[in-house]
């Protein structure tokens, strides 16, 4: 056996709640491998091959590249690098002790690792049970007892070995993935994204529940520039590292706004500005095929999400609409957008549309009679018709 590896043979990905789809997890399955071979398109061409219970994916090249991509595919639990072997204890304990050997070369003498063999046989027809099989293993593996100490509970690190009938894999490393449902079996539904923290989190547990996120957002020029669009087109494509190719709709919103500052009260411009943001919204998804509204609204974090102010935004819209980060608070938001790359983004210094005359004293317990009394004030199904028609859209690419 040489003292270095070849390059993982291939990707063992396995999924957690997909397991529970019975008579339609085939279809759960065929979406994830889909997404699979589209999020490694930058990266190599792969085929996917689907077995009871694991997804085994072939890279052409860069194999460790695509593991660390395959993470971020929702559906799965987990991804292993993983090199096939004969069903020979000794050919699997050559592959594993180099894979030992290396990865304590590469790591700080700090004293001795806790280590175990796990053998998941779901080939029954193997003549070794699991625990027989890590037992004939371990001894031929094992560096000696100067860096190792054998612990079967909660080790630091695990020589993973599975049988199964299509063939015998061995692997070290155990990548979580981010689980969930493969993006698309639940339909398809439009975030309205701002230049902020919340709402980029909102699409991404969206995305993570099985829907495709489109997005739309309010520009209110000329009040602002074109930095704060370009902020949320950023955003967007930040996200479209997710789930593909996504369509962002920008809207103009300077009319409505000034119409709202011109006839109605001060302390509920923030709440018509929100309705007429669903109103929009809705009439673009209607037209779209969407089947919901997402917003990044979080019970009680703004004067504008009580829930007697989020009641009255809600009525305005045609659609469901749903809070993915209603019960959230704001270092939960924010560690969650830390790790999905889009606080970076959200933290620059943009104004969004909602702080175009925004009133000094907002209402706190806005009521719904009084919103419908100042929209009467004004042409709305003119303004809303019209920011529909003048709304672009923006095909954002992941790899742009």
């Amino acid at each position: 056996m040489p003292a270095t590896l070849a390059p993982p043979d291939v990707l063992l990905v396995r999924y957690g709640e997909l397991a529970l789809k019975k008579g339609n997890r085939a279809v759960f399955e065929r979406a994830l491998a889909r997404n699979i071979v589209e999020a490694l398109a930058p990266i190599t061409n792969a085929q996917v091959e689907r077995h009871f219970g694991r997804l085994l994916v072939i890279p052409a090249r860069r194999t460790r590249e695509a593991a660390r991509r395959v993470q971020e595919v929702f559906g799965i639990k987990s991804v292993s690098p993983a090199w096939r072997t004969t069903r020979r204890p000794e050919d699997m304990a050559a592959i594993g002790k180099v894979l030992l050997d290396e990865h304590l070369a590469g790591r700080p003498d700090t004293g001795r690792i806790t280590f175990r063999v796990a053998v998941r046989r779901a080939d029954k027809g193997y003549p070794l049970t699991s625990v027989e099989l890590e037992q004939a293993l371990a001894p031929l593996v094992l560096p000696g007892p100067e860096r190792i100490k054998v612990q079967l509970i909660d080790p630091e690190l695990v020589l993973g070995v599975e049988l199964r009938s299509e063939g015998t894999y061995v692997f070290l490393e155990n990548l979580p993935g981010p689980g969930g449902l493969p993006v698309g079996t639940l339909g398809k539904v439009l975030c309205l994204l701002s230049g902020g923290i919340d709402s980029p989190v909102a699409a991404w547990l969206a995305m993570k529940r099985g829907c495709r996120v489109a997005c739309i957002s309010f520009h209110s020029y000329p009040f602002l520039g074109e930095s704060s669009k370009k902020k949320v087109a950023d955003l967007a494509r930040a996200l479209a590292r997710f789930q593909g190719k996504t369509r962002l709709h920008v809207v103009p919103f300077a009319d409505t706004q000034v119409a709202i500052r011109d006839h109605c009260p001060e302390a509920y411009r923030t709440v018509l500005y929100r309705r007429a943001m669903q109103r929009i919204a809705s009439a673009v998804a209607r037209r779209e095929g969407y089947q919901a509204l997402v917003t990044g609204e979080c019970l009680g974090q703004v004067a504008s999400q009580t829930l007697e102010n989020m009641t009255c935004i809600g009525a305005a819209s045609a659609l469901p609409v749903l809070r993915p980060l209603v019960t959230y608070d704001k270092e939960e938001t924010i560690d969650l957008a830390r790790r999905i790359g889009t606080f970076e983004l959200s933290i620059r210094p943009e104004p969004d549309c909602c702080t175009v005359f925004q009133p000094r004293r907002p209402i706190i317990k806005g009521r719904l009679r009084t919103c419908l009394a100042a929209e009467a004030r004004i042409p709305l199904a003119e303004l809303v018709d019209r920011a529909v028609a003048e709304s672009e859209l923006h095909l954002l690419d992941p790899t742009d």
